[in-house]
């Protein structure tokens, strides 16, 4: 039969203290604050009380038994020369102003050697025969005893009349009147205590909503910018704790507006640079169907034409220069579908690598702009991978084109570098500049954006400086 597995110790108490702390978590911070002030403000009173109640109850008592055996050795010493005259009466009314004068005195009576009552001040209630045997006076010095009777904690003291030749003498007194003290200072005690608490919870109750109402804003903001409005702030109370975390959110929630403006603005441009590449393939590929069907469709039609003519030709030198006038039309026609392909993209950039393609390009800026002089330094030891060199050539040959389209320079200068694992190009103008913030906000600057989503697209980061002495590129691709 198998045993059953009982759950250890340490596991039990663990998901005892895991319930207690599930508990406590559920209550609010304004709940524990007031019941951790009350709390202490209770115990602590209710310390203070009983610390305050037994020092009185133990000095009080002390000085109950201090003024009992001075009171019993005083009566014991008025008491001789009645005892020893016999005068009965007198020592009756000793016993009797003793008792009236002595506020916790409760009874008083004398005995004869014999043990025989000698007077007493029960009066009419009759002499209790249980206090004969009680607190039998001690050989030397005063007897103590305390008891409990229907009067209360009473304290009976005794003592011998002249050694006990003339007999002994008792009294009694009460710990009630005490008692009454210490119950009514016990009770103030407890009253001012509940005064404290009341007092401290009232306090409690202004510092929790100084404490908690921040933070109930700061959740209400949370709250919001949860369900996307970043417009909402939250109150800065107090240059305290909680004022700087509701700052440091107030600028969280400002950079996540920022970077949402940031992004909106980035894929309204990207959605503009994708309409504008689209409408460029389009645009090209419609050029490039012209440029065939009428340069090159055009002389392959005049090639074939001169070609069937030539066939027709009986004289031998009117062919040959047919013939050679046919291979210069052909030579041009393949000129002209080599330009073709060089637009489309450069040859020379995949056999050469990026500085031969940059320098044909360059040749070719020149005849385009003769009136802008370009100084390039391509400092690359050896090729790079090709999307870096695509990515480079396509970044610098935007560059001089804007330049040249916009800025009005007279100089344009290149420059490429490779160091610390990356390749940076700068490309610098003297033009006349523009605003680079307001071109970017303004989602007309598609070359711009293109630029800069090519760095992106390998990791790589573009920056535009501009002024009225010119604009500088700066891209920097990592290897």
């Amino acid at each position: 039969m198998k045993a059953l597995s009982l759950p250890s110790a340490p596991a039990s108490r663990h998901a005892t203290l895991d319930r207690l702390w599930a508990i406590a978590g559920a209550v609010s911070v304004r709940t524990k604050i007031l019941g951790i002030v009350l709390a202490l403000t209770t115990l602590l009173g209710l310390g203070v009380t009983w610390q305050v109640r037994t020092v009185m109850q133990q000095v009080f008592i002390g000085e109950l038994e201090n003024r009992g055996h001075s009171v019993l050795s005083d009566l014991a010493g008025r008491s001789v020369d009645p005892i020893l005259l016999n005068d009965t009466f007198a020592v009756y009314e000793l016993l009797n102003d003793t008792v009236a004068n002595h506020p916790d005195a409760v009874y008083a009576f004398v005995l004869d050697p014999a043990g025989q009552v000698l007077a007493h001040t029960f009066g009419e209630e009759g002499f209790p025969t249980a206090l004969l045997t009680l607190n039998p006076p001690p050989a030397e010095g005063a007897g103590h005893l305390r008891y409990v009777s229907e009067l209360g904690r009473l304290h009976d003291f005794s003592a011998r009349i002249l050694d006990g030749r003339a007999g002994s003498v008792h009294l009694g007194l009460s710990e009630r009147r005490l008692q009454g003290v210490v119950d009514a200072v016990t009770g103030q005690m407890l009253l001012t205590t509940a005064l404290v608490a009341m007092v401290g919870i009232a306090a409690a109750t202004l510092l929790t909503n100084l404490l908690t109402r921040p933070i109930r804003d700061l959740v209400q903001v949370t709250t919001e910018v949860g369900r996307g409005n970043l417009a909402v702030r939250a109150p800065h109370w107090a240059d305290d704790e909680i004022g700087a975390l509701a700052d440091a959110f107030n600028q969280m929630v400002a950079d996540l507006d920022a970077s949402r403006q940031a992004l909106a603005e980035k894929d309204a441009a990207r959605t503009r640079l994708l309409e504008q590449l689209i409408n460029a393939q389009e645009e090209e590929r419609k050029r490039i169907a012209r440029e065939l069907h009428d340069s090159v469709g055009q002389a392959l039609s005049s090639l074939m034409l001169g070609l069937k003519m030539l066939a027709q030709t009986d004289s031998l030198d009117a062919a040959r220069q047919q013939a050679e006038a046919l291979r210069r039309q052909a030579v041009e026609t393949l000129e002209q579908v080599r330009v073709l392909s060089r637009q489309l993209r450069p040859s020379v950039l995949d056999d050469l690598g990026l500085a031969a393609a940059l320098e044909r390009y360059v040749d070719e800026f020149a005849r385009l702009y003769p009136h802008i002089a370009v100084d390039l330094h391509c400092n690359l030891a050896e090729r790079l991978p090709p999307p870096v060199e695509t990515t480079l050539y396509r970044i610098v040959q935007e560059a001089m084109t804007n330049a040249a389209r916009h800025g009005q320079p007279t100089l344009i200068s290149v420059l490429l570098t490779r160091r610390d694992g990356h390749v940076q190009a700068i490309v610098e103008d003297d033009g006349c500049g523009f605003d680079v913030e307001a071109a970017r906000r303004s989602g007309r600057s598609v070359g711009l954006h293109g630029m800069a989503e090519r760095a992106e697209l390998l990791g790589g980061r573009l920056d535009i400086e501009s002024s009225q002495d010119g604009t500088a590129v700066y891209v920097e691709v990592p290897m």
